[in-house]
Protein backbone atom coordinates (compact mmCIF):
# COMPACT_ATOMS: atom_id res chain seq x y z
CA UNK A 1 0.00 0.00 0.00
CA UNK A 2 1.40 3.39 -0.90
CA UNK A 3 1.70 6.25 1.48
CA UNK A 4 -0.75 8.41 -0.48
CA UNK A 5 -3.47 5.79 -0.27
CA UNK A 6 -3.06 5.07 3.43
CA UNK A 7 -5.50 6.23 6.09
CA UNK A 8 -4.56 6.38 9.76
CA UNK A 9 -6.78 5.41 12.66
CA UNK A 10 -8.22 2.30 14.29
CA UNK A 11 -11.63 2.65 12.66
CA UNK A 12 -10.19 3.07 9.17
CA UNK A 13 -7.99 -0.01 9.62
CA UNK A 14 -10.23 -2.09 11.89
CA UNK A 15 -10.06 -5.39 9.99
CA UNK A 16 -6.29 -5.42 9.58
CA UNK A 17 -5.76 -4.21 13.14
CA UNK A 18 -7.97 -6.99 14.55
CA UNK A 19 -6.06 -9.54 12.49
CA UNK A 20 -2.75 -8.30 13.91
CA UNK A 21 -4.17 -8.55 17.44
CA UNK A 22 -4.98 -12.20 16.73
CA UNK A 23 -1.51 -12.82 15.30
CA UNK A 24 0.11 -11.34 18.39
CA UNK A 25 -2.02 -13.59 20.59
CA UNK A 26 -0.44 -16.54 18.79
CA UNK A 27 3.02 -15.03 19.37
CA UNK A 28 2.27 -14.81 23.09
CA UNK A 29 0.78 -18.29 23.14
CA UNK A 30 4.04 -19.82 21.91
CA UNK A 31 5.88 -18.08 24.76
CA UNK A 32 3.23 -19.24 27.24
CA UNK A 33 3.94 -22.92 26.61
CA UNK A 34 7.14 -22.52 28.66
CA UNK A 35 5.92 -20.51 31.65
CA UNK A 36 4.68 -23.36 33.84
CA UNK A 37 6.48 -26.39 32.46
CA UNK A 38 10.08 -25.46 31.68
CA UNK A 39 11.26 -24.47 35.20
CA UNK A 40 9.87 -27.77 36.51
CA UNK A 41 11.35 -29.69 33.58
CA UNK A 42 14.80 -28.35 34.44
CA UNK A 43 14.47 -29.29 38.08
CA UNK A 44 12.69 -32.66 37.82
CA UNK A 45 13.83 -34.20 34.52
CA UNK A 46 17.25 -32.62 33.92
CA UNK A 47 18.16 -32.40 37.64
CA UNK A 48 19.53 -28.86 37.52
CA UNK A 49 20.43 -27.99 41.10
CA UNK A 50 21.81 -24.44 40.84
CA UNK A 51 19.35 -21.65 40.09
CA UNK A 52 21.90 -19.92 37.84
CA UNK A 53 22.22 -23.02 35.67
CA UNK A 54 18.46 -23.52 35.55
CA UNK A 55 17.93 -19.96 34.30
CA UNK A 56 20.30 -20.33 31.33
CA UNK A 57 17.32 -20.78 29.02
CA UNK A 58 15.87 -17.39 30.05
CA UNK A 59 19.31 -15.81 29.66
CA UNK A 60 19.57 -17.26 26.14
CA UNK A 61 16.02 -16.19 25.31
CA UNK A 62 16.39 -12.65 26.66
CA UNK A 63 19.76 -11.90 25.10
CA UNK A 64 18.70 -13.23 21.71
CA UNK A 65 15.33 -11.49 21.75
CA UNK A 66 16.88 -8.18 22.81
CA UNK A 67 19.35 -8.15 19.91
CA UNK A 68 16.68 -9.36 17.46
CA UNK A 69 14.35 -6.53 18.51
CA UNK A 70 16.99 -4.02 17.45
CA UNK A 71 17.40 -5.56 14.03
CA UNK A 72 13.63 -6.06 13.62
CA UNK A 73 13.09 -2.30 13.64
CA UNK A 74 15.90 -1.64 11.17
CA UNK A 75 14.90 -4.49 8.85
CA UNK A 76 11.22 -3.49 8.88
CA UNK A 77 12.20 0.02 7.79
CA UNK A 78 14.39 -1.35 5.01
CA UNK A 79 12.40 -4.30 3.68
CA UNK A 80 8.90 -3.79 5.07
CA UNK A 81 7.06 -5.12 8.11
CA UNK A 82 5.46 -8.24 6.61
CA UNK A 83 8.67 -10.00 5.45
CA UNK A 84 10.13 -9.62 8.95
CA UNK A 85 6.95 -11.06 10.48
CA UNK A 86 7.09 -14.07 8.17
CA UNK A 87 10.77 -14.65 8.94
CA UNK A 88 9.94 -14.70 12.65
CA UNK A 89 7.34 -17.43 12.25
CA UNK A 90 9.69 -19.54 10.11
CA UNK A 91 12.35 -19.40 12.84
CA UNK A 92 9.73 -20.50 15.38
CA UNK A 93 8.91 -23.80 13.64
CA UNK A 94 11.64 -25.90 15.35
CA UNK A 95 11.04 -24.51 18.87
CA UNK A 96 8.32 -26.92 20.14
CA UNK A 97 9.99 -29.86 18.39
CA UNK A 98 13.31 -29.22 20.16
CA UNK A 99 11.55 -28.97 23.52
CA UNK A 100 9.62 -32.21 22.94
CA UNK A 101 12.67 -34.25 21.91
CA UNK A 102 15.41 -32.57 23.98
CA UNK A 103 17.76 -35.26 25.40
CA UNK A 104 19.71 -32.66 27.39
CA UNK A 105 19.45 -29.10 28.70
CA UNK A 106 21.57 -27.72 25.84
CA UNK A 107 18.68 -28.50 23.48
CA UNK A 108 16.36 -26.45 25.70
CA UNK A 109 18.81 -23.54 25.59
CA UNK A 110 19.06 -23.84 21.78
CA UNK A 111 15.25 -23.85 21.51
CA UNK A 112 15.14 -20.64 23.52
CA UNK A 113 17.69 -18.97 21.27
CA UNK A 114 15.31 -19.66 18.38
CA UNK A 115 12.34 -18.60 20.51
CA UNK A 116 14.10 -15.29 21.25
CA UNK A 117 14.58 -14.67 17.53
CA UNK A 118 10.96 -15.64 16.85
CA UNK A 119 9.57 -13.35 19.56
CA UNK A 120 11.87 -10.48 18.63
CA UNK A 121 10.86 -10.53 14.97
CA UNK A 122 7.15 -11.27 15.35
CA UNK A 123 6.22 -9.28 18.46
CA UNK A 124 8.32 -6.24 17.47
CA UNK A 125 6.78 -6.23 14.02
CA UNK A 126 3.19 -6.50 15.23
CA UNK A 127 3.88 -3.56 17.59
CA UNK A 128 5.32 -1.48 14.74
CA UNK A 129 2.46 -2.40 12.40
CA UNK A 130 -0.19 -1.40 14.94
CA UNK A 131 1.54 1.92 15.61
CA UNK A 132 1.61 2.45 11.82
CA UNK A 133 -2.13 1.86 11.54
CA UNK A 134 -3.36 3.63 14.67
CA UNK A 135 -2.03 7.15 14.19
CA UNK A 136 -1.14 9.43 17.12
CA UNK A 137 -4.52 9.91 18.83
CA UNK A 138 -5.24 6.32 19.87
CA UNK A 139 -1.72 5.00 20.24
CA UNK A 140 -2.19 4.02 23.89
CA UNK A 141 -5.34 2.05 23.06
CA UNK A 142 -3.55 0.33 20.18
CA UNK A 143 -0.65 -0.74 22.38
CA UNK A 144 -3.01 -1.80 25.16
CA UNK A 145 -4.89 -4.12 22.81
CA UNK A 146 -1.67 -5.47 21.29
CA UNK A 147 -0.02 -6.28 24.61
CA UNK A 148 -3.28 -7.52 26.15
CA UNK A 149 -3.70 -10.06 23.37
CA UNK A 150 -0.15 -11.30 23.73
CA UNK A 151 -0.10 -11.65 27.49
CA UNK A 152 -3.62 -13.02 27.85
CA UNK A 153 -2.47 -15.73 25.47
CA UNK A 154 0.59 -16.27 27.67
CA UNK A 155 -1.73 -16.64 30.68
CA UNK A 156 -4.24 -18.98 29.03
CA UNK A 157 -1.47 -21.15 27.62
CA UNK A 158 0.41 -21.26 30.94
CA UNK A 159 -2.79 -22.48 32.61
CA UNK A 160 -3.53 -24.96 29.83
CA UNK A 161 0.02 -26.32 29.73
CA UNK A 162 -0.03 -26.82 33.50
CA UNK A 163 -3.26 -28.81 33.21
CA UNK A 164 -1.88 -30.87 30.33
CA UNK A 165 1.35 -31.53 32.23
CA UNK A 166 -0.59 -32.67 35.32
CA UNK A 167 -2.58 -35.15 33.24
CA UNK A 168 -0.13 -36.31 30.55
CA UNK A 169 3.31 -35.41 31.89
CA UNK A 170 5.73 -32.53 31.27
CA UNK A 171 6.35 -33.70 27.68
CA UNK A 172 5.17 -33.73 24.91
CA UNK A 173 1.56 -32.59 25.40
CA UNK A 174 2.16 -28.96 26.59
CA UNK A 175 4.48 -28.20 23.67
CA UNK A 176 2.07 -29.50 21.04
CA UNK A 177 0.09 -26.33 21.73
CA UNK A 178 3.13 -24.35 20.63
CA UNK A 179 3.35 -26.27 17.35
CA UNK A 180 -0.29 -25.42 16.61
CA UNK A 181 0.30 -21.72 17.38
CA UNK A 182 3.26 -21.56 14.99
CA UNK A 183 1.33 -23.22 12.16
CA UNK A 184 -1.65 -20.90 12.56
CA UNK A 185 0.46 -17.76 12.97
CA UNK A 186 2.53 -18.50 9.88
CA UNK A 187 -0.58 -19.24 7.83
CA UNK A 188 -2.36 -16.00 8.79
CA UNK A 189 0.76 -13.90 8.26
CA UNK A 190 1.39 -15.44 4.85
CA UNK A 191 -2.16 -15.34 3.51
CA UNK A 192 -3.99 -12.43 5.15
CA UNK A 193 -1.67 -9.87 6.80
CA UNK A 194 -0.90 -6.79 4.66
CA UNK A 195 2.10 -4.47 4.63
CA UNK A 196 1.73 -1.30 6.75
CA UNK A 197 4.95 0.61 6.02
CA UNK A 198 3.01 2.91 3.70
CA UNK A 199 1.01 4.20 6.67
CA UNK A 200 4.22 5.29 8.40
CA UNK A 201 5.35 7.08 5.24
CA UNK A 202 1.97 8.79 5.04
CA UNK A 203 2.19 9.96 8.67
CA UNK A 204 5.78 11.13 8.16
CA UNK A 205 4.76 13.27 5.17
CA UNK A 206 2.25 15.11 7.37
CA UNK A 207 4.39 15.26 10.52
CA UNK A 208 5.21 18.68 11.95
CA UNK A 209 8.79 17.61 12.58
CA UNK A 210 9.31 16.17 9.11
CA UNK A 211 12.66 17.87 8.65
CA UNK A 212 14.03 15.78 11.51
CA UNK A 213 13.20 12.42 9.94
CA UNK A 214 16.62 11.53 8.52
CA UNK A 215 18.52 10.35 11.60
CA UNK A 216 21.18 7.65 11.53
CA UNK A 217 20.62 4.44 13.46
CA UNK A 218 23.60 5.33 15.66
CA UNK A 219 22.01 8.68 16.57
CA UNK A 220 18.69 6.99 17.31
CA UNK A 221 20.42 4.46 19.55
CA UNK A 222 21.94 7.28 21.59
CA UNK A 223 18.63 9.13 21.90
CA UNK A 224 16.68 6.11 23.06
CA UNK A 225 19.42 4.76 25.33
CA UNK A 226 20.54 7.83 27.31
CA UNK A 227 20.34 11.22 25.58
CA UNK A 228 16.61 11.97 25.26
CA UNK A 229 15.04 12.09 28.76
CA UNK A 230 11.68 10.47 27.98
CA UNK A 231 13.05 7.80 25.64
CA UNK A 232 15.92 6.89 27.98
CA UNK A 233 13.58 6.79 30.99
CA UNK A 234 11.31 4.42 29.10
CA UNK A 235 14.26 2.18 28.22
CA UNK A 236 15.50 1.78 31.78
CA UNK A 237 11.98 1.19 33.11
CA UNK A 238 11.36 -1.40 30.40
CA UNK A 239 14.58 -3.22 31.29
CA UNK A 240 13.66 -3.39 34.98
CA UNK A 241 10.10 -4.47 34.14
CA UNK A 242 11.36 -7.48 32.21
CA UNK A 243 13.96 -8.20 34.87
CA UNK A 244 10.91 -8.77 37.09
CA UNK A 245 9.33 -11.01 34.48
CA UNK A 246 12.48 -13.09 34.11
CA UNK A 247 12.50 -13.62 37.87
CA UNK A 248 8.81 -14.58 37.94
CA UNK A 249 9.15 -16.90 34.95
CA UNK A 250 12.25 -18.77 36.08
CA UNK A 251 12.09 -18.92 39.87
CA UNK A 252 8.53 -18.49 41.11
CA UNK A 253 7.34 -21.96 39.97
CA UNK A 254 10.31 -23.47 41.84
CA UNK A 255 9.44 -21.42 44.95
CA UNK A 256 5.82 -22.57 44.82
CA UNK A 257 6.81 -26.21 44.26
CA UNK A 258 9.17 -26.07 47.27
CA UNK A 259 6.23 -24.79 49.35
CA UNK A 260 4.32 -27.97 48.47
CA UNK A 261 1.82 -26.53 45.97
CA UNK A 262 0.34 -28.93 43.40
CA UNK A 263 1.08 -28.60 39.69
CA UNK A 264 -2.41 -27.23 38.86
CA UNK A 265 -2.01 -24.57 41.58
CA UNK A 266 1.45 -23.67 40.28
CA UNK A 267 -0.06 -23.38 36.80
CA UNK A 268 -2.81 -21.13 38.16
CA UNK A 269 -0.25 -18.83 39.80
CA UNK A 270 1.88 -18.83 36.64
CA UNK A 271 -1.23 -17.77 34.69
CA UNK A 272 -2.55 -15.22 37.20
CA UNK A 273 0.27 -12.72 36.73
CA UNK A 274 0.10 -12.51 32.90
CA UNK A 275 -3.73 -12.63 33.07
CA UNK A 276 -3.93 -9.45 35.15
CA UNK A 277 -1.15 -8.02 33.00
CA UNK A 278 -3.04 -8.81 29.81
CA UNK A 279 -6.55 -7.79 30.93
CA UNK A 280 -5.31 -4.65 32.65
CA UNK A 281 -3.76 -3.32 29.47
CA UNK A 282 -7.17 -3.07 27.85
CA UNK A 283 -7.86 -0.35 30.44
CA UNK A 284 -4.43 1.19 30.98
CA UNK A 285 -3.60 1.69 27.30
CA UNK A 286 -6.56 3.99 26.57
CA UNK A 287 -6.27 5.52 30.05
CA UNK A 288 -2.78 6.75 29.11
CA UNK A 289 -4.39 8.51 26.12
CA UNK A 290 -6.52 10.46 28.61
CA UNK A 291 -4.29 11.20 31.60
CA UNK A 292 -0.83 10.88 30.03
CA UNK A 293 1.94 8.32 30.11
CA UNK A 294 4.14 9.34 33.06
CA UNK A 295 1.68 8.84 35.97
CA UNK A 296 0.88 5.28 34.94
CA UNK A 297 4.55 4.37 34.49
CA UNK A 298 5.57 5.70 37.91
CA UNK A 299 2.65 4.13 39.80
CA UNK A 300 3.03 0.88 37.87
CA UNK A 301 6.71 0.46 38.76
CA UNK A 302 6.05 1.17 42.44
CA UNK A 303 3.11 -1.27 42.44
CA UNK A 304 5.37 -3.98 41.01
CA UNK A 305 7.94 -3.29 43.73
CA UNK A 306 5.32 -3.74 46.45
CA UNK A 307 4.00 -6.92 44.83
CA UNK A 308 7.47 -8.48 44.67
CA UNK A 309 7.98 -7.68 48.33
CA UNK A 310 4.74 -9.49 49.10
CA UNK A 311 5.83 -12.55 47.06
CA UNK A 312 9.06 -12.67 49.08
CA UNK A 313 7.24 -12.56 52.40
CA UNK A 314 4.16 -14.70 51.67
CA UNK A 315 3.76 -18.31 52.79
CA UNK A 316 0.29 -19.24 51.51
CA UNK A 317 -1.36 -19.84 48.14
CA UNK A 318 -3.93 -17.10 48.84
CA UNK A 319 -1.33 -14.41 49.56
CA UNK A 320 0.66 -15.41 46.50
CA UNK A 321 -2.53 -15.00 44.44
CA UNK A 322 -2.90 -11.44 45.74
CA UNK A 323 0.77 -10.66 45.13
CA UNK A 324 0.79 -11.95 41.55
CA UNK A 325 -2.46 -10.13 40.75
CA UNK A 326 -0.81 -6.91 41.97
CA UNK A 327 2.34 -7.67 39.99
CA UNK A 328 0.24 -8.14 36.87
CA UNK A 329 -1.72 -4.93 37.50
CA UNK A 330 1.47 -2.92 37.98
CA UNK A 331 2.96 -4.37 34.80
CA UNK A 332 -0.25 -3.54 32.92
CA UNK A 333 0.16 0.12 33.87
CA UNK A 334 3.69 0.17 32.51
CA UNK A 335 3.91 -2.10 29.47
CA UNK A 336 1.69 -0.50 26.80
CA UNK A 337 2.36 2.98 28.18
CA UNK A 338 6.11 2.74 27.62
CA UNK A 339 5.56 1.69 24.01
CA UNK A 340 3.08 4.52 23.50
CA UNK A 341 5.61 7.00 24.93
CA UNK A 342 8.24 5.82 22.44
CA UNK A 343 5.70 6.32 19.65
CA UNK A 344 4.85 9.79 20.96
CA UNK A 345 8.42 11.08 20.87
CA UNK A 346 9.97 9.28 17.89
CA UNK A 347 9.47 10.73 14.41
CA UNK A 348 7.50 8.39 12.09
CA UNK A 349 10.50 8.12 9.76
CA UNK A 350 12.65 6.54 12.50
CA UNK A 351 9.98 5.26 14.87
CA UNK A 352 10.44 1.58 13.93
CA UNK A 353 14.15 1.79 14.76
CA UNK A 354 13.37 3.62 18.03
CA UNK A 355 10.95 0.83 18.98
CA UNK A 356 13.68 -1.68 18.14
CA UNK A 357 16.23 0.05 20.37
CA UNK A 358 13.72 0.37 23.22
CA UNK A 359 12.83 -3.31 22.95
CA UNK A 360 16.55 -4.15 22.87
CA UNK A 361 16.90 -2.61 26.33
CA UNK A 362 13.52 -3.82 27.60
CA UNK A 363 13.99 -7.46 26.65
CA UNK A 364 17.62 -7.31 27.74
CA UNK A 365 15.94 -7.30 31.14
CA UNK A 366 15.18 -11.01 30.69
CA UNK A 367 18.89 -11.75 30.40
CA UNK A 368 19.86 -9.38 33.22
CA UNK A 369 17.08 -10.80 35.38
CA UNK A 370 18.01 -14.42 34.73
CA UNK A 371 21.69 -13.84 35.47
CA UNK A 372 21.21 -11.55 38.48
CA UNK A 373 18.32 -13.46 40.03
CA UNK A 374 20.10 -16.77 39.56
CA UNK A 375 23.31 -15.59 41.22
CA UNK A 376 21.51 -13.88 44.11
CA UNK A 377 19.15 -16.84 44.58
CA UNK A 378 22.11 -19.22 44.77
CA UNK A 379 23.60 -16.98 47.49
CA UNK A 380 20.56 -16.02 49.59
CA UNK A 381 17.62 -18.02 48.21
CA UNK A 382 14.67 -17.15 45.97
CA UNK A 383 13.01 -14.95 48.59
CA UNK A 384 16.17 -12.89 49.03
CA UNK A 385 16.54 -12.48 45.27
CA UNK A 386 12.92 -11.37 45.01
CA UNK A 387 13.41 -8.75 47.75
CA UNK A 388 16.49 -7.39 45.97
CA UNK A 389 14.62 -7.08 42.67
CA UNK A 390 11.75 -5.32 44.48
CA UNK A 391 14.20 -2.65 45.67
CA UNK A 392 15.62 -2.17 42.16
CA UNK A 393 12.09 -1.78 40.78
CA UNK A 394 11.23 0.93 43.31
CA UNK A 395 14.37 2.87 42.37
CA UNK A 396 13.46 2.59 38.68
CA UNK A 397 10.03 4.10 39.32
CA UNK A 398 11.57 7.01 41.22
CA UNK A 399 14.01 7.65 38.35
CA UNK A 400 11.07 7.92 35.93
CA UNK A 401 9.37 10.37 38.32
CA UNK A 402 12.47 12.57 38.37
CA UNK A 403 13.69 12.49 34.75
CA UNK A 404 10.81 11.71 32.40
CA UNK A 405 8.50 14.43 31.06
CA UNK A 406 4.93 13.85 29.83
CA UNK A 407 5.05 12.67 26.21
CA UNK A 408 1.40 12.42 25.22
CA UNK A 409 0.93 14.55 22.09
CA UNK A 410 -2.22 16.15 23.49
CA UNK A 411 -0.72 16.77 26.94
CA UNK A 412 0.45 20.12 28.21
CA UNK A 413 4.19 19.63 27.70
CA UNK A 414 4.42 17.20 24.83
CA UNK A 415 3.64 19.43 21.86
CA UNK A 416 7.32 19.94 21.19
CA UNK A 417 8.51 16.47 22.28
CA UNK A 418 8.85 14.93 18.81
CA UNK A 419 11.00 17.65 17.24
CA UNK A 420 12.95 18.03 20.48
CA UNK A 421 14.02 14.45 20.32
CA UNK A 422 15.58 14.99 16.94
CA UNK A 423 17.51 18.14 17.58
Amino acid sequence: MTGTGSRLGLRANAAQFALLVAVNALVGGLLGTERTVLPLLGEQEFRLGAYTAALTYILAFGATKAVTNFFAGTLSDRYGRRPVLLAGWLVGIPVPLLLIWAPGWSWVVAANVLLGINQGLTWSTTVIMKIDLAGPRRRGLAMGLNEAAGYLAVAVTALASGALAARYGLRPAPFLLGAAYVALGLGLSLLVVKETRGHAHHEASNHAGGEHGGLSTRRIFGLVSWREPALASASQAGLVNNLNDGLAWGLFPVLFAAAGLSLPRIGLLAALYPAFWGLGQILTGPLSDRIGRKPLIVVGMLTQAGALGLVAGAETFELWCVALALLGAGTAMVYPTLLAAIGDVAHPAWRARAVGVYRLWRDGGFAVGALTAGIVADLVGIRGATSAVAAVTAVSGLLVAVRMYETHPYGARAADAGPAASK
